[in-house]
């Protein structure tokens, strides 16, 4: 009797350190210390698409560089499984002196199949494209940067690079400051924190 009740309850543990959640992945997160490194949190509040630090700011230049560092927050669950595959935007500019949604230029990233993500992301004339760059890892520094010449943009991530065409006619990217997003169609599930220098 007394052996089947210690097998049922070492079972139990056992069971139950199966199931661990997305948020306790997430309280623990990837220890960051922003103040000594020169880093700026954007964070984007639970059921929020955009970032608290979202604010209109004049961009005109041909290349913007930029380092990043997500902590565990990056790894999340939409509620309809499709959503799972949108592309969320991390950084960039609007072009052409023109919506963001008519010109401009990201950097996006999204959690799919296991990994982090990072992707080219761009409008003009109002149709959009994307590819891929590169997987990267929770926590660690990512240099990047989205280069406009007259003819295309070129991201970089980590040395990876990725070319889409620019139709913008501005001799240099010209319209406003892009800022961290989630969606998409679904706002975040839950706070997410993303670390960036400029």
């Amino acid at each position: 009797m007394r052996n089947s009740v210690l097998c049922w309850v070492v079972a139990l543990l056992l069971l139950s350190g199966c199931t661990k959640s997305i948020d306790a992945v997430i309280e623990k997160g990837t220890p960051v210390s922003p103040a000594a490194t020169g880093f700026i949190r954007h964070t984007i509040p639970k059921g929020k698409h955009y970032s608290d630090l979202s604010t209109y700011k004049p961009v005109e230049t041909t290349e913007m560089k930029f380092i990043v560092r997500f902590d565990s927050s990056a790894v999340y669950s939409t509620e309809s499984p499709e959503n799972q595959y949108d592309i969320n935007k991390l950084y960039g500019f609007s072009d052409n002196n023109m919506d963001h949604h008519q010109y401009s230029a990201r950097l996006g990233w999204r959690w799919s199949d296991g990994a982090l993500r990072l992707f080219a992301y761009i409008y003009n004339a109002g149709a959009v494209q994307s590819e891929e760059i590169s997987t990267i890892p929770i926590g660690a520094d990512i240099a990047c940067s989205i280069k406009a010449t007259s003819n295309e943009y070129i991201f970089t991530v980590n040395g990876t690079t990725e070319k889409l065409p620019r139709l913008s006619t501005t001799p240099k990217a010209k319209g406003y400051q892009l800022y961290p997003y989630f969606g998409g169609n679904e706002p975040a599930p839950h706070e997410v924190r993303i670390w960036i220098k400029e």
